[in-house]
């Protein structure tokens, strides 16, 4: 983060009116700093490069350049920014890529104010931000195409605390090991939901009542 310990975000969204909404929102909460604004994927790269922002708030359809082309680049980049979709959009062919593509989390436009500055938050610091609804739009997606082993006890706990936006330094210290550890875990239980990710990971879970 800024060395001020703000937030610093880039608003990506091709309305105006949006931009400036989240712009003045961000404005008059504590901790935040917008360094600038883009309008379409194309633009948002450009903008992360000359800007270094902490979280990206990328809008997904957007005329002139895409949100999940330009979260794929960004990945490709090993750009530091977190990327947070904020978008109307929630449907499968929508939700899917734009975390297979590395977004951080996603959450929806209508999101309260409240929700969307703890996931800022959350994204800053690399936690894994999927609201309920979002989770449920992508488990017939995420779904393995075979049964799945059973977790162990270990790693359903990681799985739960993963669940709850908890990195793996708060991990390893709550269970008391390491964080190499907590990445093994990590590791099996995806190998056993088969997913890629902590997102995919925690839909997967809530969808089998793993997570309840």
């Amino acid at each position: 983060m800024t060395d001020d310990a703000r937030i610093s975000l880039l608003i990506v969204d091709d309305h105006p009116v949006v931009r400036d909404g989240l712009r003045g929102m961000f404005a008059s909460a504590p901790g935040f700093t917008v360094v600038g604004e883009a309008a379409n994927g194309v633009e948002a790269l450009d903008r992360a490069a000359a800007l270094d922002p902490d979280v990206i708030l990328m809008d997904l359809r957007m005329p002139g350049g895409g949100g999940v082309d330009a979260i794929a680049e960004l990945t490709r980049r090993r750009c530091r920014a977190r990327v947070l979709v904020l978008t109307t959009y929630d449907t499968d062919s929508d939700t899917l890529p734009a975390i297979e593509a590395g977004a951080t989390g996603y959450l929806l436009k209508d999101a309260p104010r409240e929700d969307l500055f703890t996931a800022v938050r959350a994204a800053a610091e690399g936690r894994t931000v999927l609201s309920p609804a979002v989770a449920s739009r992508l488990v017939s997606a995420v779904r393995a195409p075979a049964p799945a082993e059973s977790l162990s006890a270990r790693e359903r706990e990681v799985l739960v605390l993963v669940a709850r936006g908890t990195s793996n330094r708060e991990i390893a210290r709550e269970l008391f090991i390491s964080e190499a550890t907590v990445k093994t875990h990590l590791t099996h239980v995806y190998g056993k939901l088969g997913v890629k990710d902590r997102a995919a990971a925690v839909a997967t879970a809530y969808e089998r009542g793993i997570l309840g």
